[in-house]
């Protein structure tokens, strides 16, 4: 039996993988409105809604004009820097629900992070603060932390293309993944609207296994660039006093001050795997990280050497 068609709003339209899900959710037959800033260009979707989402309000009168089945929300800061993640990962979800609420609107999805389960940064408190506000509310919710995204790992595609070598910290396997496409992400944060066993649950989702580490990652680009990939070696410590002087001369500078801010969250990737932490072992744990889709890493590599794909990391490089 097909699923009923559902008429979403979808916050964060404009993102990739905003824009993977209003694709999925166009492909599933459901009615997709896309808020997009004021003057901004919407996905490809049936209708769009200008609005700003830091605004208190500013959805409430386009979810009272017509019923809505359920919001998506892919908002997030594009940075991490502390007074956005809380200005957007916080504050404007914190609107948008309230603006959900109050028009009757009894599903809310929303796409977070799977690192906010070892919280050591701004942004995954920022995270966090929401996530206990939506599960706190009379709604219907589903939380979705997906593992590192292919955008995220593709920072080094282009300096290896070039013939530099591939830059890892420590052994190269201090850190694994599961990394999930836009397209298969897209694909799951639509199958919540409709899935019972979605219904009330915190998600955590990666892409097909197995797990990755960064020498695998170089292991794909010498397959794909069809060339030996070199490995440099960094110390977390070379890091570790960058950050420390950063942050002394950011108490003078707020430019220097972001930059260490950049940089812890920089070290934060670098050192902890974007897998499922088993409290019990106290150790991330693959076998536990759920997994969906089809899309690999490895062929996404190959796309972008080929100039298949173009480069959308944005603020998601780590190199």
């Amino acid at each position: 039996m097909a699923n009923p068609s559902l008429r979403v709003l979808l916050l964060g339209a404009t993102g990739t993988i905003g824009r993977a899900t209003a694709a999925a959710l166009v492909a599933a037959g459901h009615q997709v409105v896309a808020v997009v800033r004021p003057g901004a260009t919407g996905p490809e979707a049936r209708a769009r809604l200008e609005a700003d989402v830091t605004q208190a309000g500013a959805l409430r009168a386009g979810m009272q004009e017509a019923r809505f089945d359920a919001v998506i929300s892919c908002l997030a800061s594009r940075t991490g820097a502390p007074k956005d993640a809380w200005a957007i990962d916080h504050r404007a979800n914190s609107l948008a629900l309230a603006d959900a609420v109050a028009a009757g609107v009894p599903r809310f999805v929303l796409l977070s992070a799977i690192c906010v389960q070892r919280p050591l940064l701004e942004f995954q408190r920022a995270k966090l603060a929401f996530e206990a506000e939506l599960q706190a509310e009379a709604i219907t919710w589903s939380i979705v932390r997906p593992t590192a995204f292919f955008k995220s790992l593709s920072g080094q595609v282009g300096r290896v293309a070039a013939g530099k070598p591939f830059l890892v910290f420590g052994d190269g396997q201090l850190t694994a993944c599961k990394p999930i496409s836009d397209a298969d992400l897209g694909r799951f944060l639509v199958g919540c609207l409709t899935d019972p066993a979605c219904e009330n649950r915190i998600l955590p989702i990666g892409g097909p296994g197995p797990a990755i580490t960064p020498l695998d990652q170089a292991r794909m680009l010498e397959v794909a660039t069809g060339c030996a990939v070199r490995v440099r070696r960094v110390p977390v410590a070379l890091m570790d006093g960058i950050i420390a002087l950063l942050s002394g001369l950011g108490r003078l500078s707020p430019r220097l001050a972001e930059k260490a801010n950049l940089a812890r969250i920089g070290r934060y990737y670098a050192t902890e795997s974007m897998l499922v932490w088993n409290r019990a072992t106290g150790a991330y744990d693959a076998e536990a990280t759920p997994e969906f889709g089809t899309d690999r890493l490895e062929d996404h590599y190959t796309a972008l050497v080929e100039g298949r794909l173009a480069d959308d990391r944005g603020a998601h490089a780590v190199f």
